[in-house]
């Protein structure tokens, strides 16, 4: 997070799930993930109104590059002129009512968002793009108003701001962008999230929201394994939303679904008992498992997890000794290895090459360690997203 003269900058990174991806998707349930070293930032620099209009959202996210938005006559409240309201709007809303229900003023400011989590071509990588750029809003936007917020209430805020643009998302993304590291994750009930939100808008205070202890939520750092990750995108972007909906659906009601639901919970505890004692046997046959529970979850539900390009993907890290499986809702998009110090990087990586896989050139990435470099290539980076939004 940095500070200039001009505005403020913050950036969140992207992330990849190691397993539990859809069991956490119901609440209580866990998951482990990693923050990778891509990132989004956002650049927030103060403006004068002009006419209704608050500022500027600039994004090569928008089809034309940029849009408006503006505070609703009603209530002062940030929204979209035309189109609907993004996660962008819908974060600097939810951290403005923090502000001004602690008696701050809303000012007016143009907000530029790069971000490194697509390829060249804008097809997206599934490293959670949508979660990075809210967090690094919600960052950004407190640091505007001279909000200190530790990294729950960022997860907090970022989370209230995705589940009014998509509700069906378990915040585990969002957790990785905003804890950074590895991390172990269990979702809250978001049906009690939605009733306490309700219950905040009819007089209560989203600072007491944030503040109070969320049924099912759990996230925690867990200290790196010795284990290397690597990752590789299969070329087929692919839509989580639509993804974990059909999942859902087609598995709803089935016996085996609850089954699923009970493994999978077992899974992950034994998974992050293993990375806590950096166990590596442990670690990867509960990989192994993950993915053979993933399997399942595709016959119960009739719908592709690990599609054919996936399983060429992790057929070739197991040949390379590795521990593989999909990352996320699958159906496209990562796949992840975990390599033992035996595991030839090169070898594994010129192998997915030639089975059409293009291998990641990412790490995981930690705030503590990189705080400092963090705020000088957001620094850089902002100077030249100044120049030209990406």
């Amino acid at each position: 997070m940095t500070h200039h003269a001009d505005g403020v900058v913050a950036r969140a990174p992207g992330k990849l799930y190691i397993a539990g991806e859809y069991a956490v998707v119901e609440p209580g349930h866990r998951a482990v993930l990693v923050a990778v070293d891509r990132f989004i930032t956002v650049h927030i620099t103060p403006c004068s109104p002009a006419g209704e209009y608050a500022g500027t959202i600039s994004s090569r996210l928008y089809a034309n590059g940029s849009r408006s938005w503006r505070r609703r006559p009603q209530d002062g409240q940030a929204e979209a002129v035309g189109g609907e309201d993004d996660y962008i709007i819908s974060a600097i809303r939810v951290v403005e009512t923090l502000v001004t229900q602690g008696g701050g003023r809303p000012r007016s400011f143009d907000l530029s968002v790069s971000s490194e989590l697509e390829e060249n071509d804008g097809r997206k990588l599934g490293l959670g793009s949508s979660s990075a750029v809210t967090v690094a809003t919600v960052r950004a936007v407190a640091t505007f108003y001279g909000m200190a917020a530790d990294d729950l209430t960022v997860y907090k805020l970022a989370m209230l701001a995705s589940d009014t643009v998509q509700p069906i998302g378990s915040g585990g993304d969002i957790a990785a962008s905003a804890m950074t590291g590895w991390v172990a994750y269990t979702s809250p009930d978001r049906s009690w999230l939605r009733r306490a939100r309700q219950r905040a808008r009819v007089g209560g205070s989203v600072s007491d929201l944030v503040e109070a202890d969320w049924p099912g939520l759990s996230v925690r750092r867990l200290p790196p394994p010795s284990l290397r990750l690597q990752a590789g995108w299969t070329g087929a972007p692919a839509s989580t939303p639509a993804l974990v909906a059909d999942v859902q659906a087609g598995s709803h009601g089935a016996d085996d679904y609850a089954v699923f639901l009970r493994d999978s919970q077992d899974c992950l505890a034994r998974l992050i008992t293993a990375i806590e004692d950096d166990d590596t046997a442990q670690i990867m046959r509960q990989i192994a498992r993950n993915r053979a529970l993933l399997a399942g979850l595709s016959r119960i539900s009739g719908r592709t997890i690990e599609t054919a390009e996936l399983a060429r993907l992790v057929e070739i890290a197991l040949e390379h000794g590795a521990a593989a499986k999909s990352s996320g809702a699958g159906g496209g998009d990562c796949g992840i290895a975990l390599c033992t110090p035996a595991t030839d990087l090169v070898a594994l990586r010129a192998a997915w090459e030639t089975a059409g896989i293009l291998p990641l050139d990412l790490s995981v990435y930690s705030q503590d360690s990189s705080a400092v470099c963090a705020a000088d290539s957001a620094e850089a980076r902002a100077d030249s997203s100044n120049a030209s939004p990406r």
